[in-house]
């Protein structure tokens, strides 16, 4: 069984941000030499999901737009005393913490449309993203 652990480094510019990583869990795929396997993407921030999705400005807008409905920014949490990101932590688990992402073929395995994004919601710094491949 072959293995290949990379953290993914990148400074983000915004509060909320949708960050396309697929070419990066690609390039981490492609070095592993894992022909089939797994690759787990997971964001090392408990403000932070990974999802899959179609790479489209609307469609993300319309998670934040929908997000921020359902759970807003602004509003009154018991866990911001002294911080005011609690709706960062509810917007993760509402997403998604990590993802797991077939290999085949030494490939990823996707739809036609699917991308990887790293998702922050409370951005505006330094951040990490495990990608882990194993497989044959």
């Amino acid at each position: 069984m072959k293995s290949k652990t990379e953290y993914l480094r990148f400074c983000t510019k915004k509060k909320i941000e949708f960050i396309r990583i697929t070419e990066d869990v690609k390039r981490v795929v492609h070095e592993s030499g894992v022909m089939e396997g797994l690759a787990l993407v997971n964001p090392m921030h408990i403000t932070a999901a990974v999802i899959v999705n179609d790479d489209e400005p609307g469609l993300i807008q319309d998670f934040i737009d929908n997000l921020e409905r359902l759970v807003p920014y602004k509003g009154k949490y018991r866990h911001n005393v002294g911080e005011d990101n609690a709706a960062a932590h509810i917007w993760r688990q509402l997403l998604a913490h990590q993802v797991v992402l077939p290999i085949t073929k030494g490939e990823l395995d996707f739809g036609p449309w699917e991308q990887v994004f790293y998702c922050e919601f409370d951005g505006c710094r330094e951040k990490r993203v495990l990608v882990k491949v194993i497989g044959e």
